[in-house]
């Protein structure tokens, strides 16, 4: 997968894992620098006010970037606005704006598409959790028209200001053609959420999305040590961002900004492998006859659900290399029961019904050696159970 470079390359198309190293990094030389800085700067000097109060208003009606130097960091930090750009340039889009939070981020699409008078929002299940809470609960003043991806069209009403569908889907794997449900929105803005998927593996916006999410805690940043989310879309709707951001207060901080960048520059390392891996684990267990259901997207990556035949929370009791943990996209593979934990917030008709069993495990494979890994996997899923062997009827009598 190629991805076009917007520095001074212009008309250089530069492969993905060329652009996940260097995107955000270009001026660095210039500076002497080889690895970016951290800016832990909250406020920044300006002798200017007239200028200062210039660029603040530009800010405030549009949500456009300053010119020269930062103002406040909740207005922007430059360490972040490097991993943005990153971003930006993986997922093909004009820009990226990023919050503290995968949810900070949704909240901030929510809330910039009712500040225009679309609270109605149609959405495919299944979601993320959370994500499905926030839209049921009507927490942030939005209305929500569950649907099929076939019923896009037939839910959209004169104040839709969004359709939400995450692909593959959180927890089941389902996919959906995004492309079509792009054509089904018509005019309304369609986000995905690509935090399974990550650039490596799609590029919704090459596809018709105008939004593309990410809980940049997951794979972007791949080490499970930092949370934020991140947007990806035009600038138009970044402007938007920005200002909800502003106002909300849900900055990303610089040191996280900065361990997101790195973790961009091994990304499609990083999914490759794990992707390879899950392949392989997929495939046993699809052979196992302890599993009563495998559940892998035919894009692939580093995700796989299973459904057990026996107590899945046994199968989590008894893994030793595997972590039972939350949260997922991580360099160790982790294991965690949907219904108890991730999406349990969901009412239980609703999750049933987006496929989401009470057997149901999702494991994010990380980078481990694969037979160590089936090895734990296999052990926890306890004694295999005996195949009897068929009794003949008769038996032939010389």
């Amino acid at each position: 997968m190629e991805s076009s470079s917007n520095g001074a390359a212009d008309t250089v198309r530069r492969a993905l894992a060329t652009e996940a190293v260097h995107a955000g990094r270009e001026d660095l030389t210039a500076q002497g620098l080889h690895t970016p800085p951290i800016d832990l700067s909250t406020t920044y000097p300006s002798h200017d006010s007239r200028d200062e109060a210039a660029r603040i208003d530009a800010f405030a009606a549009e949500g456009i970037l300053p010119e020269g130097p930062p103002v406040y960091a909740r207005l922007g930090n430059p360490t972040v606005a490097r991993f943005e750009t990153g971003l930006a340039r993986l997922e093909g889009t004009e820009s990226a704006v990023a919050f503290a939070s995968g949810m900070a981020a949704l909240s901030a699409v929510l809330l910039a598409r009712s500040a225009a008078g679309l609270r109605h929002v149609v959405a495919v299940r299944p979601l993320y959790g959370c994500s499905d809470h926030l839209l049921t609960a009507g927490l942030l003043g939005t209305e929500v028209t569950w649907t099929d991806p076939a019923g896009i069209a037939a839910a959209l009403r004169p104040d839709t200001g969004l359709v939400l569908v995450e692909s593959p889907a959180n927890p089941t794997l389902t996919e959906v053609d995004i492309r079509a449900v792009a054509h089904s929105c018509g005019t309304v803005p369609l986000l995905v959420d690509n935090t399974f998927a990550t650039p490596v593996l799609q590029r919704p916006a090459e596809h018709g999305a105008r939004l593309v999410l990410h809980s940049a805690t997951k794979y972007l940043g791949g080490h499970g040590d930092v949370m934020a989310g991140v947007v990806a879309c035009d600038e138009e709707f970044a402007g938007q961002l920005r200002r909800i951001r502003f106002a909300t207060g849900g900055v990303l901080h610089p040191l996280a900004g900065y361990l997101l960048l790195r973790g961009l520059a091994t990304l499609p390392v990083r999914v490759r492998a794990a992707s390879a891996t899950a392949a392989e684990l997929a495939r046993r267990l699809a052979a196992d006859p302890r599993v009563a259901r495998v559940h892998y997207p035919k894009l692939g990556g580093a995700m796989v659900a299973f459904e057990v035949h026996g107590d899945p929370h046994e199968v989590i009791a008894r893994v030793r290399l595997i972590t039972p943990a939350v949260s997922l996209g991580s360099v160790d593979t982790l294991i965690q029961h949907p219904a108890s934990i991730s999406h349990r917030i969901v009412d239980t008709v609703d999750r049933h019904g987006a496929g989401v069993g009470d057997r149901l495990l999702r494991l994010s494979v990380g980078l481990e050696d694969t037979e160590d890994l089936w090895a734990d996997l296999s052990g926890a899923l306890g004694e295999r159970v005996p195949v009897p062997v068929p009794v003949p009827l008769f038996e032939a009598v010389d």
